[in-house]
């Protein structure tokens, strides 16, 4: 996966910690307004509650994921000019930041198309519409902001669902009826067998998928939180991204894709997983922040 994907939080001024607004909920712990840093923010842009995040109420931390925008915007588009030092650059900045953060996650799901053997009679139009996606990421902040975003998106998910044809090919007659459920939550599917099963857009929310067959299944827009995947095979799953998997519960046994981590709430009580495991999100931010 390229690694212009993955967030990198080093080299970002803490965007997604001032930029986007949220509400106080079972994910996060208070309510805070786009354009606000959060409070747990110190000055040195590092999470002063970063290391207890779960535990302290806000589980929608641990699993966002940026794509890649965060330094992009940081050090390419604003050339390392931060937030705070530039406060005249800041609206722009934070306006900018999500509307790259989706082109960013496009990407994110092309690149992993391009990747895929069962995608070469569409290589050149995946490739094709990679590089636009990639040429609007390069725009002026002021050309980013009048993009049409949706419609960008039309193109891209045609062909993302091309992709998912392709590799479930084998599987789609067979899942036909089951294709058409969407809300999963609470459900109990230990060890269902869901090789191939698109589900896009599924509620997956604390449902049970311990030792499940999830093989070449399409994880776009899945909603993962709370689902148990202890013990489920993740291998040759399509267009799953690191924020559901750290939204949801695993264990040594799950496998999962080359592409995504393990996240360091797995690892509780597991000393025999490497640090090197850890996903982007989490490493790298051990330091505690530098006292006010």
């Amino acid at each position: 996966m390229n690694r212009k994907l993955q967030s990198d939080c080093e080299h970002c001024f803490a965007l997604c910690c001032v930029a986007l607004p949220y509400a106080k909920s079972a994910d996060f712990a208070f309510h805070k307004e786009g354009g606000v840093p959060c409070r747990n923010l110190c000055p040195d842009y590092r999470c002063r509650i970063h290391e207890h995040l779960r535990d302290k109420g806000f589980r929608g931390c641990v699993s966002y994921e940026c794509f890649g925008a965060g330094q992009h915007v940081s050090q390419e588009m604003f050339k390392g000019k931060d937030w705070r030092s530039n406060p005249d650059l800041s609206k722009e900045m934070f306006a900018v930041f999500p509307i790259v953060q989706q082109l960013h996650e496009m990407l994110y799901y092309l690149n992993q198309a391009l990747d895929l053997e069962e995608t070469q009679p569409i290589r050149n139009e995946l490739q094709n519409v990679f590089d636009q996606t990639l040429s609007l990421t390069n725009l002026e902040p002021k050309d980013i902001l009048n993009l049409d975003v949706p419609a960008h998106r039309e193109i891209v998910n045609h062909l993302l669902l091309k992709t998912s044809e392709f590799v479930r090919k084998d599987f789609i007659q067979s899942n036909k009826k089951s294709k058409m459920r969407k809300d999963f939550t609470g459900a109990n599917l230990k060890g269902a067998n869901l090789r191939g099963m698109s589900l896009r857009g599924a509620l997956l929310i604390a449902s049970n998928l311990r030792g499940a067959d999830l093989r070449k299944a399409d994880f776009i827009g899945a909603d993962l939180r709370d689902a148990d995947l202890s013990g489920a095979n993740l291998t040759g799953c399509i267009f799953l991204t690191q924020a559901q998997v750290n939204s949801a519960k695993g264990d040594k046994d799950t496998k999962l894709p080359r592409y995504v981590k393990v996240p360091a709430h797995w690892l509780k009580n597991q000393d025999n997983r490497s640090y090197n495991q850890l996903s982007p999100v989490h490493r790298g931010w051990q330091t505690p922040c530098a006292r006010e």
